[in-house]
């Protein structure tokens, strides 16, 4: 039996679910969320759905702790979303108190499951899990390097004046505007970013890349993207359930990779059935480094007033 279970039904966790059931990735999906009638409605919805897709998936509403229960994965999509006057790091109190309460009602339902964190601030609340939990470290990562990365490449393609069959870029450290993307790791159907991109284009693609996620809840008004979160943490999910040891960039806890000593950030991982199967150390520029470092020192000062404010 596969089951995956989501806490915070809005619309990442809903897309989630959908995307799911669709792809027949598990036998039962089960739904967490303060909304109770619009779970039980939303779980009637995607199961007819699989039903139309021939699909086996089974989606519930779950009412009682109890019942949310022996799941191989469960994903925390739950907090208050970002508003745009707000930063991730406004974020950060209240989300995670929400957080800390969510894994008093589930984590001794679920001690085997591998926990994705989609919430924000998203490394703040990677270390909230691992903080309030007798998880360990390869069963706790954030979803949030693979949506950055989707972003740096979308503003890669953009400035050039050419169909690209292949872009491969990557964003490692912070989810904020601490976040490193790597200029380095860029490959335009297999050559380097200088061969098409002048240092002005570079730089406006880095900040078109930091600002991706704050540009859409400037448009949105209410809310914050969820397309794009919503297929990373999916393909993320099959990779569990499915035991493939796909690599991904997610913020997960280091273990001296690049000099930094039980940092929270974000990186290239491997994935599979046991969650967070291998960190891997990019090889990065000295003014990368440097970035990632200054990255790390804001995750900690996030991670401070955690420690400092909740008890």
């Amino acid at each position: 039996m596969k089951r995956v279970g989501i806490i915070g039904v809005g619309n990442v966790g809903s897309i989630l679910a959908y995307n799911l059931a669709l792809n027949n990735s598990c036998d039962e999906i089960l739904l967490k969320d303060i909304r109770e009638d619009f779970i039980k409605a939303l779980s009637l919805d995607i199961t007819q759905a699989s039903i139309s897709n021939n699909s086996k998936t089974v989606t519930k509403a779950i009412l009682e702790n109890d019942v949310f229960k022996d799941c191989n994965i469960i994903i925390i999509t739950a907090g208050i979303a970002r508003t745009p006057s707000m930063s991730r790091e406004d974020l950060i109190i209240k989300n995670a108190n929400i957080l800390k309460n969510i894994l008093n009602d589930i984590i001794k339902y679920n001690q085997n499951a591998i926990y994705i964190i989609v919430s924000n601030p998203l490394d703040a609340m990677v270390y909230t899990t691992l903080k309030y939990s007798n998880l360990k470290n390869n069963q706790v990562l954030g979803m949030a390097g693979e949506l950055d990365s989707a972003r740096f490449k979308y503003y890669i393609k953009k400035a050039l004046d050419f169909k690209v069959n292949n872009i491969e870029a990557k964003v490692i450290g912070a989810h904020s505007n601490f976040m490193v993307p790597l200029v380095s790791s860029i490959r335009i159907n297999g050559k380097k970013a200088n061969d098409f991109l002048n240092k002005a284009q570079l730089e406006k693609i880095i900040e078109n890349t930091k600002n991706g996620g704050a540009n859409i809840v400037e448009l949105l008004k209410t809310g914050s993207a969820y397309f794009a979160p919503a297929t990373a943490c999916s393909r993320i999910c099959n990779a569990i359930l499915n035991d493939t040891k796909e690599k991904f960039i997610c913020s997960v806890k280091l273990s001296n990779q690049y000099y930094l000593e039980d940092a929270i950030l974000g990186t290239s991982i491997i994935v599979g059935k046991y969650g967070v199967e291998k960190i891997i150390e990019e090889n990065i520029s000295e003014n990368e480094l440097i970035a990632l470092k200054k990255s790390a020192i804001s995750i900690s000062e996030s991670i401070k007033s955690i420690d400092l404010l909740i008890k």
